[in-house]
């Protein structure tokens, strides 16, 4: 692990280097306080890790569940509508594995409490029932009545031929005489 620690310093201070003009003494200075500074973040990064339990939630419950929002218990993000794709994403878990490593009751929902109000709200309107008029037997005829053949059709006419249109007489102005 040190040989890569190695290698992260001399990465780090030659891009620094590169833009800053040191002397030799502060290239070395420089070196050492990057390496204790990667070294430091490598044990408290390690001791962080097995400090924390697999199975303590990072939140509490009341703040995991909030009307608007949803919050991790494995990691601590909050702000979800909905757990479920964040938890196959991020930690690979379904959601009955989820519950069963925080004892989350089935009656827990693992969505924001407003939407799951508001998903419920359509369906409580299409639900009611409709009132409609009553509807009334039918009739029955007391003396059937004999029923008329119809009558044909009449063959429909045909248009007759246009007459001619007559010449315009046209009006001379008589001479007098």
């Amino acid at each position: 692990m040190t040989s890569s620690l190695v290698e992260l310093t001399a990465g780090i201070v030659s891009s620094h280097a590169v833009g800053t003009e040191m002397s030799s003494d502060e290239l070395i200075q420089e070196i050492n306080r990057v390496f204790a500074a990667l070294k430091k973040l490598e044990t408290e990064g390690t001791a962080l890790e097995t400090a924390s339990a697999p199975g303590a939630p990072a939140l509490t419950m009341k703040k995991a569940f909030q009307n608007d929002q949803v919050g991790c218990l494995v990691c601590g993000k909050t702000g979800f509508k909905t757990l479920t794709r964040h938890l196959k994403q991020a930690h690979d878990l379904k959601p009955g594995q989820y519950r069963r490593q925080f004892n989350i009751p089935s009656s827990q929902s693992l969505t924001a409490k407003n939407k799951t109000a508001a998903k419920g709200k359509p369906a409580a309107v299409v639900a009611k029932p409709v009132k409609t008029a009553p509807v009334k037997p039918a009739k029955t005829a007391k003396a059937a009545k004999p029923v008329m053949p119809a009558k044909p059709a009449k063959p429909a006419k045909t248009a007759k031929p246009a007459k001619p249109a007559k010449p315009a007489k046209v009006k001379t102005p008589k001479a007098k005489a």
